[in-house]
């Protein structure tokens, strides 16, 4: 895996306490991500579609950013096939923002096809993961959250 490309990516104290945008439009698949960020020790907000995920992170039309005032995200881990906007149209809006483009973007598919693998990659996500995600996936992200 690349090594991380900014500040933003590391966390800037060792108490910081990651905070990460989890976006899926099956309410489960939303839970596992979630219940799985928790254990390691991530503050988490979820998202049901990409347009939801777009207005938290204040990239719509209006621009407010609706975290009411909770921390940066310093994640972004989105499922690719969701209705509307898939995952990689997510990928691409985060990484045209100039606020948000330095945010890893991390895409989650239950499917394996490597043309999809490697067009997110080379639109900027930071990794590709298979579902059902897994603990020891969410460790590899969190441990590179916090060095």
């Amino acid at each position: 895996m690349a090594a991380p490309s900014s500040s933003n990516w590391v966390m800037e104290t060792a108490h910081d306490v990651p905070h990460v945008l989890a976006v899926d439009d099956n309410l489960i698949d939303r839970k596992l991500v979630e219940k799985l960020l928790r254990n390691s020790s991530c503050k988490v907000t979820t998202a049901e579609n990409g347009p939801r995920a777009l207005e938290l992170l204040g990239l719509t039309s209006g621009g407010q950013n609706s975290m009411n005032g909770r921390s940066k995200v310093n994640l972004v881990i989105t499922d690719y096939c969701m209705p509307g906007m898939t995952g990689y149209e997510l990928l691409k809006k985060i990484k045209e923002s100039s606020v948000m483009k330095e945010v890893p973007v991390v895409i989650m598919s239950s499917e394996n096809i490597p043309t999809r693998i490697n067009k997110c990659l080379e639109e900027g996500a930071q990794m590709f993961i298979l579902k059902p995600l897994k603990q020891s996936d969410v460790k590899k992200l969190t441990c590179q959250l916090m060095n």
